[in-house]
């Protein structure tokens, strides 16, 4: 243990990064740049060979900086496992999706802890980053890594944190976002907190690596329910004749006990839509129903049907009918200024008006191309005679790159999810959630 807290505390120790995504990249890249020799490992070639040749596919990572470490060999990349026999640290950073029937999918993970355990050596530390349920490190990769024959504590080390990245977001990043970690043993927790403490500002340690887990799926389900109950909120203010921005506005003049969450389309994105999921199906295996995460989940999950009725319910007041009419949508991406699809509501709005026979067209300057119900999209240009020829320009997503002010006088309907069109004067011409 020793040996391994001092090559950390000198940045001698060399650090594996298994999974080279919106997390791992920056981690390694984050190291690599506080003087560590850092591999990065990932089964695409295509980022192993961005990564060789210095260019960045992470928004938040700026290609400089990676053609600097690698320039230096202070970072690399492969595809081979067999690297790591050669690292002192083992970062786990790989997805963790669920399946088709909404049960947690571990076969990222099981995938790179089985590599582990057959590439695990005395006085190496494994942290696992990946968002799981309660119970992972301990049931899953404690007895895999195990079955190496070597003990934990004293051979090998074992630690999780939670990886707390917000893509886009620019004030909160690896080095000033509080770290959770907690290691299976104490002797664990003081060398996954040494290795940390090289990175962050501030880490905080909990009492076991249950905890830890629980604590990122709270961060998220918090969220996630919060969402769902301003999602309800403004259906509510739709009922009753009330506009649900000027509310919630209106609440969050209250400096205490009120913390303000927006309506939109649909939760979407890595981590809030997924992470709650997680939580469910534990408490399941335990015979408890977690009926508030389910509600929250029903009500993000219809949001999309919601949004449909909301542009067919303006088309039919203008006369027209949502099959055939030209509907152009502003933005696809989970969040404003990145590029990520996943689980975007946007997918789910764009599916249900191509169903219902709406000619479709969308821009997002960030997703050149796009698939829905198996169709292919291309991103167009927003131009004027595209605004004025739309019946309905929909508001998927905010990015700050659109001239709202220019779209909006040009569109002949908008339907803003986001509020995006907030303080602009068209009366008739904006619907809002």
């Amino acid at each position: 243990m020793q040996s391994l807290l001092k090559k950390i505390r000198e940045r001698r120790a060399r650090i594996g990064v298994l999974g080279l995504g919106y997390v791992g990249l920056p981690l390694a890249v984050e190291y690599a740049r506080e003087g560590f020799a850092v591999t990065g490992f990932d089964v695409d070639p295509g980022r192993v060979g961005h990564i060789r040749s210095g260019s960045s596919y992470v928004r938040d990572v700026d290609a400089a900086d990676i053609k600097a470490l690698s320039a230096a060999g202070r970072l690399k990349a492969t595809s081979d496992f067999s690297f790591l026999r050669g690292q002192d640290v083992a970062i786990i950073c790989v997805p963790t999706p669920l399946s088709k029937t909404r049960d947690p999918d571990m076969s990222f993970v099981q995938g790179a802890v089985e590599q582990v355990r057959k590439h695990l050596h005395r006085g190496q530390l494994v942290v696992l980053e990946s968002t799981t349920y309660p119970g992972t490190t301990d049931e899953v990769i404690l007895p895999a890594l195990s079955g190496s024959g070597l003990r934990v504590g004293r051979d090998f080390f074992l630690a999780f944190s939670p990886e707390r990245i917000d893509p886009g977001n620019q004030e909160y990043n690896l080095r000033n976002t509080p770290k959770v970690v907690a290691g299976t043993t104490p002797a664990c927790n003081r060398i996954a907190r040494t290795l940390y403490e090289t990175l962050v500002d501030q880490v905080h340690v909990v009492s076991s690596t249950r905890a830890a887990e629980m604590t990122k799926l709270l961060e998220n389900t918090f969220r996630a329910v919060n969402v769902g109950l301003v999602n309800e909120i403004a259906i509510m203010c739709h009922h009753l004749g009330l506009d649900t921005w000027e509310v919630i506005g209106a609440a969050a003049t209250k400096p205490f006990g009120f913390m303000p969450f927006y309506p939109g389309p649909g939760l979407g994105g890595h981590c809030i839509p997924v992470d709650p999921q997680y939580l469910l199906w534990k408490l399941k295996t335990l015979n408890y129903t977690a009926r508030f995460i389910e509600l929250a989940s029903e009500i993000n999950t219809k949001m999309p049907e919601y949004v449909v009725e909301k542009i067919v319910d303006a088309l039919n007041e203008r006369s027209r009918s949502v099959r055939g009419s030209r509907i152009l949508m502003l933005g696809v991406a989970y969040k404003r200024d990145v590029s990520d699809v996943r689980e975007s509501p946007c997918l789910d709005i764009l599916a249900l008006l191509l169903r219902r026979g709406a000619r479709l067209e969308y821009n997002d300057p960030h997703v050149p191309r796009l698939s829905v119900d198996g169709r292919g999209f291309a991103s167009v240009a927003v131009d004027r005679p595209r605004l004025r020829r739309a019946h309905c320009v929909v508001i998927g997503t905010d990015h700050s790159s659109y001239d709202w002010p220019s779209i909006v006088e040009e569109a002949q309907l908008v339907v803003d999810t986001r509020n995006a069109t907030r303080g602009i004067d068209a009366p008739g011409k904006i619907v809002k959630l």
